[in-house]
């Protein structure tokens, strides 16, 4: 199976890139399954329902959030009517929506998406992200219930990603983290046939500091004090994510690669595997 993986949309920007290039990249890859976190779609902070409806209809199949899942209150209401957006598995025990789900790729295969959300320097505490994920794994085990099983982790720190990855090697077939915004250069497979990423990056301009307009992120790292609010950037934009491709009978990911396409970031994809 042909999975491709896009990470943290940033705002306008973002959603331009997605709504432009995604299609393409469908048909030109061949792709099977999509998954885009969106979690910043919407000036940043959150997910609209219009603008998550426009994401879906450009070809994603699955959209992931993540700590500013609720950031636009009508993602409260919308995530109960849409099933193929996911909610963090760990976020609370009465939100709204699911954290894991079973989709339907091209060929009626079946490939398990689910999210969890760190623990370390985040903002909040949330629950035991590896306690839920292994009850989720064990549910639908890839090769068996399901075809293929993809991870994302959104955490702030790298070594509590790489700990996903490792607890989940052999069980999912992609572990890929978000939240960063800004890619990593370890994309590999796992010993047990995991494809990981500690960060996938964002789709949004990197002319800016990590998706915001530069300004005033700027003047508060230089004079410690705030003026503005932060904006996202709007310039060409960077689609970053990760491509990994399955055996449809394990699970385990048999080619993984990072994607960046577009905007400020040096061009690499599937193709280049070529």
């Amino acid at each position: 199976m042909r999975i491709l993986f896009l990470g943290d949309v940033m705002g306008r920007a973002g959603r331009a890139a997605i709504t432009d290039r995604l299609p393409k990249l469908r048909e030109q890859w061949r792709l099977d399954f999509v998954v885009v976190n969106a979690e910043n779609a919407t000036a940043g902070a959150g997910l609209s329902a219009a603008h998550a409806q426009a994401i879906l209809e450009a070809g994603a199949d699955c959209i992931t959030l993540g700590d500013h899942a609720f950031d636009q209150r009508e993602m409260l209401q919308f995530i109960g009517q849409e099933p193929r957006i996911l909610r963090p598995l760990n976020f609370a025990k009465d939100a709204p929506g699911a954290g894991a789900r079973v989709f339907k790729a091209t060929q009626g295969r079946q490939v398990l998406v689910t999210q969890a959300l760190g623990q370390v320097f985040m903002k909040r505490p949330f629950d035991d992200p590896f306690s839920a994920l292994d009850a989720t794994l064990r549910k639908y085990p890839r090769g068996g219930t399901v075809q293929a099983a993809l991870v994302d982790i959104h955490a702030e720190a790298t070594s509590e990603k790489m700990a996903t990855g490792h607890f989940c090697d052999g069980r999912a077939s992609i572990v890929v983290g978000t939240h960063t915004h800004v890619p990593t250069a370890d994309a590999m497979i796992l010993p047990g046939g995991t494809a990981y990423q500690s960060d996938a990056g964002m789709c949004g301009d990197y002319h800016s500091v990590i998706g915001m307009e530069k300004s005033e992120p700027m003047r508060r790292f230089v004079t410690g004090m705030p003026k503005d609010r932060f904006t996202p950037a709007n310039g060409p934009a960077t689609l970053s994510g990760l491509y990994v491709e399955t055996d449809d009978r394990t699970g385990a990911a048999t080619l993984v690669r990072p994607v960046r396409t577009g905007g400020a970031l040096l061009p690499e994809g599937p193709a280049d595997a070529a």
